[in-house]
């Protein structure tokens, strides 16, 4: 099931896509899927007539893991494994849906991509072994975790480099049907591919993922876990466009601009 976020021009609200592509329309839903459920309305919309947002909404907050394929981490001179994941934290306010502006910050001159397989966690998570934690995600979606690398550098943490406004697009929807154990994960700069990897070289996979999260802090409906970036990571510059393609779900194209 994809279930997306989208405006009408009047209304926002949640629905479910269905369709051939170029003929999909989407039925909204009643509420909010993260704390109702999918109950479908009578409202039913051409895709092509609405706008799709962030699939999220300001509730939830997105946690990342950093050097989580091995190839990144020798891209990076950086060590492999350091035992546990590498985690860091994005505001909501980094959210920007498919199609948005991502907005070069003034304070950095060099900003890269980041094509991630993002979870979305559906029920509250807290201290689950990686066993259980299918039973906590509500689906996925493509991200791109845009990264200002000389504030990274020279920061010594990574609020400001990770978390600037527009730096986490999140879309184009979620897909709660998944298997995620082999997913080739891609990033094209301006139609160009740069990143290709799959979700089998993950150091930590998904669940194993998840589940130290939750050890640590409790993870509620709706929040985001980006998953870590294959090989690859690039500078962007504003005029440019980068897409995040994930088989099974789609794709996630937004445009760079300068601030």
């Amino acid at each position: 099931m994809r279930i997306a976020r989208f405006s009408t021009g009047d209304d926002t609200l949640f629905g479910v896509i269905a369709g051939q592509p170029c003929h999909e329309e989407i039925t909204a839903i009643n509420g909010d899927p993260f704390l109702d459920g999918v109950s479908l309305t009578n409202k039913t919309y051409n895709l092509a007539d609405v706008r799709l947002l962030a699939p999220i909404t300001a509730r939830s907050k997105i946690i990342g893991a950093a050097r989580n394929f091995a190839a990144t981490a020798e891209d990076l001179d950086k060590d492999a494994d350091p035992g546990h994941p590498l985690l860091f934290m994005k505001p909501y306010t980094a959210v920007v849906g498919p199609g948005e502006d991502v907005v070069l910050p003034k304070f950095s001159t060099h900003v890269t991509f980041e094509a991630e397989l993002c979870a979305v966690i559906g029920r509250p998570c807290k201290e689950v072994e990686p066993d259980d934690v299918k039973d906590f995600i509500f689906g996925y979606t493509c991200g791109n975790d845009l990264t200002a690398k000389d504030a990274q550098n020279t920061d010594g943490q990574w609020t400001r480099a990770k978390g600037f406004d527009t730096s986490a697009p999140l879309g184009p929807w979620i897909e709660t049907d998944l298997d995620i154990t082999d997913l080739p994960v891609q990033g094209r700069l301006n139609g160009e591919l740069r990143q290709n990897g799959n979700t089998a070289l993950m150091i930590h996979n998904v669940y194993e993922l998840i589940s130290a999260i939750s050890h640590g802090l409790t993870l509620l409906p709706g929040d985001v876990i980006m998953t870590g970036t294959p090989s690859g990571i690039g500078q962007v510059q504003a005029g440019d466009s980068f897409e995040v393609s994930i088989e099974g779900i789609g794709k996630l194209t937004n445009p760079i601009v300068r601030a």
